[in-house]
């Protein structure tokens, strides 16, 4: 299940790369919410088979960490997206 816009859809769109693919998000949006507006998922769990979508939404859990080209390592929940923004999840998508 992905995520679902409710509110502020009029926003100007972003265009940025996920894992290789072109994707769209809207301006102001986190990286968490564009990830998962797109996908529903933000990693897969190194302790299982399950999906992850985030935990504590506001960076102190580190369970959204993803790769932006150029700046590394990142939190999801607390980098605002970024038109042209390269990111990479580090994982074989399911």
């Amino acid at each position: 299940m992905r995520l679902q816009r409710l509110a502020e859809t009029d926003r100007p769109a972003v265009s940025f790369m996920l894992d290789g693919a072109p994707v769209a998000a809207l301006e102001g949006d986190s990286l968490l919410t564009a990830i998962l507006a797109q996908d529903g998922f933000l990693r897969a769990s190194e302790f299982g088979d399950g999906l992850r979508a985030g935990f504590c939404l506001m960076g102190a859990c580190q369970d959204c960490w993803v790769s932006v080209e150029g700046n590394g390592r990142v939190r999801a929940c607390t980098t605002s997206i970024e038109e042209g923004m390269r990111v990479s999840r580090g994982m074989v998508r399911p």
